[in-house]
């Protein structure tokens, strides 16, 4: 049985006795069993609150979880399309120096340099590149060679 059916039994049987509502006693059993009836009132519309604020965080939390799933993916995506090969080493908006320069990336097997063409292009390469002792500008077809006797 309910709290709602519980009140509801208490007013029907109250009722039922025919108990005298004019008495003191009467009147205190009448004012017990209405206010019975209010708090059943109120626990019932606490109970379904209760139950709709649940309602909307289960929705919540798994809107939280499709979004983390879609991140995550998207994150595992980034690692899995990375390819070493498709990097674009050259970058004209790097024309700072005009000799050759190593930056380092924070990544100790991956050294990249900079040298200036005598057209103004400025040419990143790696450390591939500069054992081969060469590469064509790419603005002018001009030949420029490197020697690493004067490494340090």
């Amino acid at each position: 049985m309910t709290i709602s059916e519980k009140s509801a039994y208490l007013k029907g049987l109250m009722e039922g006795l025919k108990l005298n509502t004019e008495s003191d006693e009467g009147k205190m059993i009448a004012a017990i069993v209405d206010l019975l009836g209010d708090m059943t009132k109120r626990v019932t519309d606490i109970e379904e609150t209760t139950i709709a604020i649940s309602d909307e965080l289960d929705e919540i939390e798994e809107d939280l979880d499709a979004i983390e799933d879609f991140i995550m993916a998207e994150d595992e995506d980034d690692y899995e399309d990375y390819d070493d090969d498709d990097f674009d080493w050259d970058d004209e908006d790097d024309e700072e120096d005009d000799g050759e320069e190593g930056f380092d990336f924070g990544d100790e097997e991956t050294t990249v340099y900079e040298v200036q063409c005598a057209c103004g292009e400025v040419i990143d390469f790696d450390e591939e590149t500069l054992e081969k002792g060469s590469i064509v500008c790419p603005n002018c077809g001009e030949t420029l060679e490197f020697s690493l006797d004067d490494e340090e």
